[in-house]
């Protein structure tokens, strides 16, 4: 053991070593904490030098008295989180790795509380300062670095007493979302990000074990951050509570502000948290608990990844499978990308689409 954990150290300092020295900074911010409406402020500061590679995290809000603070450890995870994607794949995982995540984390603030502050929402700090962490870094490793992707757990609760059986039941789960384009990929759609491995839950599934029904289980068309390399794209799933009443909650993020573009990429969608949609539709915030009625249906929509590099600068024919595909709609095409599609054979119309992009650059778009 003591040799493998030599080993790791060894490469863990070599790759390290290959990385561009410098001081790397950026700024975020979760968009509230649930308790107020103010955005909670993240701030970060990455040193690259001989020694290594240091997380400095002075100047994070306070810790809050709502349940967004990250505790040491999970803000320690962010870190060597990034540390470990920056770096050779092969090189293992153990403490000869760990020894080199130098972090700074100020007691008392929502990336290290102290007790007892509440901490159950703290992965949405802890998620959004990845990519917070990682946009820092974009300067440094521009091909390396994706757009903004969800940035938050997604994280649903609910329960109640199941009419079939008269016992209580409880569900968690977390949604996917949008991963950021990348310099040389689309963001994937629908998927867990950043050290999130929790598994998509089946429809199926959940019917079976539980009174309820989903009604729609979909991909969101137009929520991807428009880029040469578009953000995935965010999802939605509609909850519906057969003959009972339940309590639901909803610890999220990214109603406020969808996750940012890079390189001249466009923010990608934002989140929604709908009740009734078919109905009142009655939009709620990201960190609710509120009473469902029996039959009730609540809409739950995660946010799109950010797109990556200027819109007007992706291939036309990635657009047209785009809107093909049912992902884009024909007017965010040509709004968005420059990109007009012949409604009568689905293809891209050249002459349309070269006018239309000399206009959006004519516009400075």
């Amino acid at each position: 053991m003591d040799q493998l954990i030599d080993y790791t150290r060894e490469r863990t300092l070599a790759e390290l070593a290959k990385l561009p020295k410098g001081e790397f900074t950026a700024t975020g911010v979760v968009d509230n904490d649930g308790f107020t409406d103010e955005p909670v402020q993240l701030q970060v500061r990455v040193a690259i030098d001989d020694e290594g590679v240091l997380f400095d995290l002075t100047g994070c809000d306070p810790q809050r008295r709502a349940p967004v603070n990250s505790t040491y450890s999970q803000t320690f995870a962010a870190c060597a989180y990034v540390l470990k994607c920056l770096i050779d794949q092969d090189v293992p995982v153990n403490a000869g790795f760990y020894e080199q995540v130098r972090l700074v984390a100020p007691e008392g603030t929502v990336v290290n509380c102290t007790a007892p502050s509440p901490v159950v929402g703290g992965w949405e700090t802890q998620v959004r300062l990845t990519d917070i962490i990682l946009r820092a870094l974009h300067p440094a490793l521009p091909d390396k670095i994706p757009a903004a992707t969800k940035g938050t757990m997604c994280q649903v609760g609910f329960g109640g007493t199941d009419p079939r059986t008269g016992q209580l039941y409880s569900y968690y789960e977390t949604m996917a979302g949008g991963y950021g384009g990348r310099s040389t990929k689309d963001g994937p759609d629908a998927v867990q990000c950043h050290g999130q491995n929790t598994e998509n839950a089946p429809i199926e599934e959940i019917e079976i074990n539980y009174p309820l029904r989903i009604d729609r289980y979909e991909l969101i068309e137009d929520s991807e951050g428009a880029g040469q390399h578009r953000g995935g794209l965010g999802l939605r799933r509609d909850y519906r509570f057969i003959d009972h009443e339940v309590s639901f909650t909803v610890l999220s993020d990214r109603d406020r502000w969808g996750p940012e573009g890079l390189a001249g990429g466009q923010a990608g969608g934002k989140a929604r948290y709908i009740l009734d949609p078919e109905g009142q539709h009655v939009e709620l915030g990201s960190k609710t608990t509120i009473a469902l009625a029996a039959d009730t249906i609540f809409s739950y929509r995660t946010c799109g990844g950010g797109g990556h590099g200027p819109p007007h600068q992706r291939d036309p024919q990635a657009v047209a499978e785009d809107v093909r595909e049912g992902k884009v709609s024909a007017e965010r095409a040509r709004v968005a990308y420059g990109v007009v599609i012949d409604s009568s054979t689905g293809q891209v119309d050249q002459a349309a689409t070269e006018a239309r992009r000399r206009e959006m650059a004519g516009n400075g778009l």
